[in-house]
């Protein structure tokens, strides 16, 4: 318990440290400095994106840790359905439970895997949870309401795919391929520590996941601010009334700014007269699926081969739904 205190310790200090440099960064970096502009607006949006994410990830690792340590296996296989593809449409469904967004889910998706769960199943809840989460419907609703169909195709948009993502993985023989092989040693050890008090089991996994996805999370946010203040907007307005372009373009924002699925329907509402519905849905669900910083987080847990499958295969999904809607209403 000691050692796990000392850890916990240690832990809580740096991710003060860094909340800190961050707030610290955000007040003296202003525009009285002698700066570059460009300079000012990276390390802006960086802890712009930092500090919104940083709740939810903490909240998912809480709620990961609750769920490894008090929730038993046998409540799930009561709750669950057997038939893998119900099962993994279920599972896609509890977000609909948990106001969590697509980087506090990466906790939560780990720790679904640590209590047994495969790894096709653990992505269908962690890709659509996020969009199907009560904060996200009512911030999509409060932007949009019923307009162009935008709120419902985003719902359905996000569990169909998920559902062929985690269709295709389930037929993977050995998911061993797919995981890094920090996290394989993580949950092989997980059992030894059946001896340790529930209170001290709960706070060494909370620790050991703050340990792996701050780091992400920091270097996520970094090149979000980077690459968003590198790109000017006027060169997205000027593709917003092509049906395809438009997709794309609104695509590539979504993957760069980062935003958290509770708020991103307010930040695109602001484009939603220049560009066309089809382009604001791909960006609603690609962005909540994956994004820049969501890719730092996953690539704690998943081998580089799945990122790129799912990075391919959910954006050509987006990209058909979004042109397809583009293709009603043009």
């Amino acid at each position: 318990m000691t050692v796990t205190a000392a850890r916990a310790r240690r832990t809580i200090g740096i991710s003060v440290l860094g909340i800190g440099a961050a707030l610290g960064a955000a007040v003296l970096l202003r525009p009285s400095l002698s700066l570059p502009t460009r300079l000012q607006d990276a390390v802006t949006l960086a802890t712009g994106v930092f500090l919104e994410s940083l709740a939810f990830v903490f909240l998912g690792i809480l709620l990961g840790a609750i769920v490894q340590v008090w929730v038993p296996m046998s409540l799930w296989h009561r709750v669950l359905p057997r038939r893998p593809v119900l099962r993994r449409a279920v599972l896609s469904l509890l977000g609909v439970l948990m106001p969590v967004c697509e980087c506090g889910n990466v906790p939560l998706a780990r720790g679904l895997m640590q209590r047994g769960f495969t790894t096709a199943e653990s992505l269908t809840f962690l890709l659509a949870a996020p969009v199907l989460n009560p904060v996200t419907i009512v911030t999509t609703y409060q932007a949009f309401g019923w307009q162009d169909g935008i709120l419902l195709a985003r719902l359905g948009g996000a569990f169909v795919i998920a559902q062929c993502i985690g269709w295709v993985v389930a037929h993977v023989r050995d998911e061993r391929q797919l995981l890094t092989t920090s996290f394989q040693s993580q949950c092989e050890h997980q059992p030894h520590e059946a001896r340790q008090s529930s209170v001290a089991r709960a706070v060494g996994i909370a620790v050991t996941e703050a340990r792996v996805l701050l780091p992400a999370l920091v270097i996520g946010s970094v090149l979000a601010g980077a690459i968003q203040a590198g790109v000017p907007r006027a060169v997205l307005l000027g593709i917003g009334s092509h049906p395809v372009l438009s997709v794309v373009a609104l695509m590539l924002l979504a993957f760069i700014v980062s935003l958290c699925s509770s708020i991103d329907a307010f930040f695109i509402l602001t484009f939603s007269s220049t560009f066309l519905p089809g382009g604001i849905v791909a960006f609603l669900v690609f962005g909540a699926m994956l994004d820049l910083k969501m890719l730092m987080l996953l690539s704690t847990t998943f081998r580089p081969r799945l990122l790129v499958f799912m990075v391919l295969t959910v954006g050509l999904a987006c990209l058909s739904l979004g042109w397809g809607i583009n293709s009603v209403f043009v």
